[in-house]
């Protein structure tokens, strides 16, 4: 079995290391653009060329380094007979959650106000929340929104997720399609995006959906940033319509330093570290998978590169 590993990482050895240690009757090769075909069975890949797919006409799957596939399926000869498979999960969603927990508590807590008193060296106190004035909207509810939900509503706000089709989730109001975005939206003061980018989803926070939100709204992005129309949420700040927004993913990373995002105080910009692909727990997922498909098994994490996701 000899398997593929195509990213472009200056030091492919932390990657190939651990596959071989979760595999080691593999082949493991680092494939390159330059290099003949290796007839790979398998590849692990992360925004591959077209060129990989034009060689290695016998894969059995392709394994994406990440959750968002939105990169991978728009390459344009990816095979669509063999399973292309994304990352589910591997550490990354209690980071989500985590990071999504720490902006909302912050935030609805107002600790900038107590930062900005401890430089002044005054001891006041502010009122209680009620968390009812602070109801939670995660777009998407895959593995990760879902995650996200849970721990938001476990610490008592009010959480509601919206996604295609309805989804059971305790402690959590299911919104579903498009016929239910706009009741969503209206019910919504903190929304949360943890959609995948599809060409459905692109744009999809523009200044239309924003006004739909109640009024002093945060919107916390952790999608992608093809998600959110730039100007227009600058356009919803200035209005004070969009009152706090943390930022996470940018059309463009890093963000340009003449971006406004920069100068305007009311946007917390974090450089794509809301969760980060933990090695260990990534080469186990796939090796695991790769050990299925072998006995013939099915596995779990399958893209429908129609859907994009």
């Amino acid at each position: 079995m000899k398997i593929l590993f195509v990213a472009a990482d200056p030091k492919p050895e932390r990657w190939t290391s651990l596959i071989q240690q979760h595999l080691p009757e593999a082949e493991i090769e680092v494939w390159h653009a330059d290099m003949p075909s290796c007839s790979g069975d398998y590849a692990i890949v992360w925004h591959p060329p077209a060129a990989l797919f034009d060689r290695e006409t016998q894969l059995k799957a392709v394994f994406n380094l990440g959750a968002g596939v939105d990169a991978l399926v728009q390459v344009p000869n990816l095979p669509r007979d063999i399973p292309v498979v994304r990352l589910e999960d591997a550490g990354m969603s209690v980071q989500m959650a985590e990071y999504v927990a720490y902006h909302v508590i912050g935030i609805s807590r107002d600790m900038d106000f107590y930062r900005e008193q401890q430089a002044e060296k005054q001891w006041k106190l502010r009122r209680p929340i009620e968390r009812s004035d602070w109801p939670v909207g995660v777009l998407g509810l895959g593995h990760i929104g879902q995650r996200v939900a849970r721990t938001l509503a476990a610490l008592d706000y009010p959480v509601s997720g919206w996604a295609r089709s309805a989804h059971a989730i305790e402690g959590v109001r299911s919104f579903a399609g498009e016929a239910e975005l706009d009741d969503f939206l209206g019910e919504t003061r903190v929304l949360i995006n943890t959609l995948p980018l599809t060409e459905s989803t692109r744009d999809l926070i523009d200044y239309a959906m924003l006004t739909k939100l109640r009024r002093d709204a945060v919107v916390i992005n952790v999608g992608r940033g093809e998600h959110l129309v730039d100007e227009d949420l600058c356009r919803a700040i200035k209005e004070g319509q969009i009152t706090r927004a943390v930022l996470d993913v940018f059309r463009q990373e890093p963000l340009p330093e003449a971006h406004p995002f920069w100068q305007m105080p009311q946007v917390t910009i974090t450089p794509h570290v809301s969760a980060r692909t933990l090695r260990e727990a990534t080469i186990a997922q796939i090796a695991e998978k790769i050990v299925a498909l072998e006995r013939g098994d099915a596995i779990s994490g399958v893209v429908d590169v129609q859907r994009g996701y």
